[in-house]
């Protein structure tokens, strides 16, 4: 017999395989077996925002949240969502609590800024990144994002100094995360 475990892990899998459709009857059969797992519902919300299915995944980050209101990775998630719709008020929003929730995510922190660059908020911008780094010191995307911050700013010798440490990932370092 299959548990809701079992077939989780499976739609784990085929979502990070990018098979997201293949993952989304999987995840609803586990529910049917738990339908109270948080986590059942966010996955279930990750796979359908791949398939670009957004209102269904909003609804089953918010049933996660609803069943669990501390899981900051629903709240996240959701603010994606609704950057990716510019709906900024709402982004800003999921993301503050998202961060109340795990104040230590550099993802979370990352996206904020993000959010508050799109907005020509540079400060801010600049103070979320660092704080992403703060919990993870090498984190890609937010060092990109933090050098263009700074360029945006006219802190020229930060972006440089940024830009010598993704010299040397040896990657494209030029495109904003």
């Amino acid at each position: 017999m299959e548990t809701a475990a079992y077939l989780n892990d499976s739609g784990i899998a085929l979502t990070e395989a990018n098979r997201p459709y293949e993952a989304i009857p999987l995840f609803r059969k586990a529910l049917g077996i738990e339908p109270e797992n948080p986590l059942l519902w966010l996955n279930l919300g990750i796979a359908q925002q791949k398939t670009g299915e957004y209102q269904e995944a909003l609804e089953s980050y918010q049933r996660a949240i609803y069943i669990d209101d501390n899981l900051a990775e629903s709240w996240g998630a959701m603010g994606l969502i609704y950057y990716e719709l510019d709906r900024f008020d709402f982004a800003e929003e999921c993301y503050t609590n998202a961060l109340n929730r795990d104040p230590n995510s550099p993802k979370i922190w990352n996206n904020l800024g993000v959010l508050n660059f799109s907005r020509g908020s540079f400060e801010d911008a600049r103070y979320c990144f660092e704080e992403a780094l703060t919990y993870l010191p090498m984190y890609h995307d937010a060092l990109v994002n933090l050098r263009d911050t700074c360029r945006e700013l006219s802190d020229f010798r930060a972006a440089a100094e940024f830009e010598r440490i993704l010299q040397g990932y040896g990657s494209d370092s030029t495109k904003h995360q």
